[in-house]
């Protein structure tokens, strides 16, 4: 049984027992889950890059996400006011970038990181948004097995 404050849900990963302070917020969604607004980030495993931005609402809704600094330091993201505004940011320490992460089914060599449509969470407020870069000058994705670790295309 669950104590009050915190939440049982099911996910693709199983039964998971979040507390209530690491459910984000996303006012306008994300793309493409525009009615979807509560998520949790959910770790694969403890020594994994990677994490599951799963909703709250629905257990089948969940979002491989990856924090792309991880695999390259050449990633810079253009962030407007009112952007700012909804996420209410204070401080740009104050918020966490995510990138979804595509695996082609049977093509593991094929994962990319997908640079043009990054997630913002303020970890103080636990407001999220995604913040597409339609300005970029940076290829849209970042191919994690290039010759050398990774490849922009």
């Amino acid at each position: 049984m669950a104590r009050q404050d915190e939440r049982v849900i099911q996910t693709r990963l199983g039964r998971r027992s979040i507390t209530l302070d690491k459910v984000l917020y996303f006012p306008k969604g994300v793309i493409g889950l525009e009615e979807h607004h509560e998520f949790t980030l959910l770790q694969i495993r403890e020594d994994s890059p990677f994490l599951v931005l799963q909703s709250l609402e629905d257990a089948t809704v969940g979002l491989l996400v990856a924090d792309p600094y991880s695999f390259t330091a050449d990633y810079e993201i253009k962030l407007g006011e009112a952007e700012r505004k909804i996420l209410r940011l204070k401080n740009i320490r104050q918020v966490a970038v995510l990138v979804t992460v595509t695996i082609p089914r049977g093509q593991p060599e094929k994962t990319a990181l997908n640079m043009t449509g990054p997630i913002l969470v303020n970890y103080t407020s636990r407001i999220g948004l995604q913040v597409p870069q339609v300005e970029s000058k940076l290829p849209g994705h970042f191919y994690l097995h290039g010759p050398d670790g990774g490849t922009w295309k």
